[in-house]
């Protein structure tokens, strides 16, 4: 797997995405868990929706974040915010993505090299088809940060589904009929 580094993502809202109406952010369906953590810096911090306040690691390289889903769920994006002026040598600098089943048949996905990120982190997830994933758990993997530090700080992560309507596929059904005649009756019940 080739590593790459995110293409002008950084500092693109996911709130701005959840008001489109194409998105929904689907982590707070998910089981969170940690490999490791300093008491107060944990899942309550990576997820309160603040930009103060962060998860610290306190162990040894990888550092993981897991997620686990009850049921499949689609995942097409998922959102990292890092900033390295705050926090320096705890700012991850190469991050693995994974999705599986469960623990013990992860596959890597995506490999990101950053240099320096402030701000949100935009890590689209596809299959081979360039579709979204459709996956029970999601692993993040800390495996390096800036300055050889060793300890890493991440402030939130936001896991976006897309929404599909009915609307917009009754119209892409709707150009897959080969003649006139069948277009017109199509929407007739």
């Amino acid at each position: 797997m080739a590593s790459r580094t995110p293409e002008h993502s950084e500092n693109q809202c996911p709130f701005h995405a959840e008001r489109t109406g194409e998105v929904r952010e689907v982590g707070g369906h998910a089981v969170w868990s940690l490999s490791s953590c300093k008491p107060g810096f944990g899942v309550e911090q990576l997820r309160d929706n603040s930009m103060e306040t962060y998860w610290q690691s306190d162990g040894q390289l990888p550092h993981l974040v897991n997620i686990q889903f009850d049921r499949k769920t689609t995942i097409s994006q998922i959102y990292i915010y890092s900033d390295y002026k705050l926090d320096e040598s705890y700012t991850p600098s190469r991050i693995s993505i994974r999705c599986g089943t469960h623990f013990n048949d992860l596959n890597e996905i995506e490999i990101i090299d950053l240099c320096e990120p402030s701000g949100w982190i935009v890590v689209p997830i596809k299959n081979i088809r360039d579709k979204p994933i459709r996956t029970f758990m999601v692993q993040i993997a800390v495996i390096s940060n800036h300055q050889n530090g060793r300890d890493t700080h991440m402030r939130q992560i936001k896991i976006h589904s897309p929404i599909e309507t009915k609307k917009n596929l009754a119209l892409e059904n709707f150009n897959e009929f080969s003649t006139v005649d069948f277009q017109k009756y199509a929407t007739i019940r």
